[in-house]
């Protein structure tokens, strides 16, 4: 019994890992319950077994995603500067799989369910408090302005350079938003 609540469990976190990989990458209308079953490697029949719904399904990843990002932040959590400079480059833009889930889905995200937004909803307001305690200003207020401009930028800045046909244009907004930030390189 143990061992197949285990395998139900490694079974759950594949289909996440896979809906995380293929959401980024086409949206959440642009991908099938069967799309991410076989990314899991498993068959399309299973999948109520781990979920009611495609629904459920986006929140349950998004919430994970949130969550791993806190145990394991993949970019610096401590340094505002550092972290704009980690986001805001080629190689970020070029990986919208595992990148940004904001600058992924930002728009389709907006047009989630309540259950979904509330998901994200809490995942921002945890980062923008993240980057409030890292911002350098002494005052409090203005941290928290700092932070919210901030990480504004860097997603609207990321989703133009992703949406232009010119690696160019690209390469040079990426660079504006950094300049403009006053983060050098």
């Amino acid at each position: 019994m143990a061992r197949s609540q285990k395998q139900k469990a490694e079974s759950r976190q594949a289909i996440m890992r896979s809906a995380a990989k293929l959401f980024r990458e086409k949206g959440f209308e642009g991908v099938t319950v069967a799309e991410v079953m076989d990314g899991a490697g498993l068959t399309h029949g299973g999948f109520p077994r781990h979920f009611s719904s495609k629904e459920e399904l986006i929140s349950a990843t998004l919430g994970e995603l949130f969550a791993a990002d806190a145990r394991a932040p993949s970019l610096p959590s401590d340094d505002l500067r550092a972290f704009v400079r980690a986001y805001l480059r080629p190689e970020h833009r070029r990986a919208p799989g595992s990148g940004c889930v904001f600058a992924a889905l930002g728009p389709e995200m907006a047009r989630a369910p309540g259950t979904t937004r509330e998901v994200l909803t809490e995942a921002i307001e945890r980062q923008i408090d993240t980057f409030t305690s890292i911002a350098g200003d002494a005052d409090a207020e203005k941290r928290r302005v700092t932070a919210i401009g901030t990480w504004a930028t860097m997603i609207g800045a990321m989703v133009l350079a992703r949406i232009v046909n010119s690696e160019a244009l690209s390469d040079e907004i990426l660079a504006s938003a950094r300049d403009f930030l006053e983060i050098d390189g």
